[in-house]
């Protein structure tokens, strides 16, 4: 059964969306190496062989045929390189939760806020009327993507971190 939103590639101004594949591991294991990375979400950096299982997952995609797994690598156009990743969990046609992670060289650049962005609209435009991201309350940079995609936080909390969310009407 093909996925009700398919991870195809796209663009924005700066950067090519391009969807996850298992042999970006070795590669995103160095942007995504740093500990800081961690700070509000926990963990530690994946070696390459990890991120390369959890890679075979996600491109295998969601065992449950009404959810997809929507995963992509950050290509920076004009450097040649990959500079984070961002994924949509899309439940239906018409809910998604967003995701996004910028290597620390790249932080400060306006690079997640640019992906994100771009995913928002993407997913309005495939029919998702419900889109959420789930950020640590401190995390002040991460809830600065979600306004800039559109999102508005919420009072509610899970795992304790604040739901963001974006309804389109109709």
């Amino acid at each position: 059964m093909r996925p009700s939103v398919p991870a195809e590639p796209f663009a924005t101004a700066r950067i090519d969306l391009v969807p996850l594949r298992v042999d970006h591991a070795a590669e995103m294991a160095v942007v995504l190496g740093d500990p800081a990375l961690h700070t509000f979400t926990g963990g530690a950096p994946s070696t390459p062989e990890a991120l390369r299982a959890r890679y075979e997952r996600l491109v295998a995609g969601s065992p449950d045929p009404s959810i997809s797994w929507c995963n992509w690598v950050l290509w920076v156009r004009d450097a040649d390189r990959p500079a984070g990743t961002l994924q949509a969990t899309v439940t239906g046609r018409d809910h998604a939760e967003i995701a996004w992670v910028v290597g620390t060289p790249w932080q400060g650049r306006g690079l997640a806020s640019e992906a994100a962005a771009g995913l928002v609209g993407r997913l309005r435009a495939q029919g998702v009327r419900t889109i959420v991201a789930h950020v640590h309350p401190d995390h002040h940079a991460s809830a600065a993507v979600a306004r800039a995609a559109g999102l508005s936080a919420t009072a509610e909390r899970q795992d304790g971190e604040v739901r963001w969310r974006l309804v389109v009407a109709p």
